[in-house]
């Protein structure tokens, strides 16, 4: 968390990210925070006792704290939940690690999140990806807005290509409008190469996506277009 954006965000005191040791709250000489599952079986599960003691130290003299568990089982990360929780004044994120958490420990927490369907070996990763995506959303934390709000998934799309310097490498050139300082003519482009993107990537945001009439004839221009290529 010391890195790059974030660490700039710290800076600014935009975000205050802090890192808690669970076996701090545990009360065995030999700190122990997970144990066998009754029943049997393999793995270890993580101990209520501590997880319980951690959250009632951290949340104490805090009105509200969303408390989150990093879960395979959670509601599926996406830029919609990334915004949503961007909102939230403090959030307290738990890292399950190998078979869980104690099923009671559910009482104090407010919902699971997944990354999607699989399994890491802890959610330390996960909650990192998730305080990465909600950072960047944070007022006067990326520097041009603009790089946020055209970014894939902001407006239920993918994002458009991007081109830099040099005009033309390997005999692949920047396309012609982005060249022209036709401004109308560059965002009218940069849609059309948006719904483009969508439709031959994840033509399943599409479905609910809300699309306008002139947004609409864009789209039938972009699948005609990739139809044309697909025959050459």
């Amino acid at each position: 968390m010391t890195v790059s954006m974030i660490k700039r965000a710290v800076a600014k005191k935009a975000v205050d990210i802090r890192l808690h040791d669970l076996r701090k709250y545990t009360t065995d000489k030999h700190h122990t925070a997970d144990d066998v599952p009754y029943g049997g079986g393999a793995g270890m599960v993580m101990k209520p006792e501590p997880l319980v003691r951690a959250l009632s130290a951290i949340r104490r003299g805090r009105k509200k704290v969303k408390t989150l568990l990093m879960s395979p089982q959670g509601r599926r990360f996406d830029h919609a939940l990334a915004v949503e929780l961007s909102r939230e004044k403090s959030i307290l994120l738990i890292c399950g690690h190998y078979e869980g958490v104690d099923e009671r420990l559910m009482k104090w927490i407010d919902g699971e999140v997944s990354l999607g369907d699989y399994v890491l070996t802890g959610g330390e990763p996960a909650a990192a990806v998730l305080v990465d995506a909600l950072v960047r959303l944070l007022p006067g934390v990326v520097g041009d807005r603009q790089s946020v709000e055209k970014d894939s998934f902001f407006n239920g799309l993918l994002d458009y290509p991007h081109y830099t310097r040099p005009r033309s490498f390997q005999g692949m050139k920047v396309p012609e409008v982005l060249l022209s300082g036709n401004h109308a003519r560059i965002e009218r482009w940069r849609k059309k190469e948006s719904l483009k993107n969508t439709l031959a990537k994840r033509p399943d945001l599409l479905e609910r996506a809300a699309l306008a009439e002139a947004d609409l004839k864009l789209l039938r221009e972009a699948q005609e277009e990739l139809e044309q290529k697909m025959k050459l």
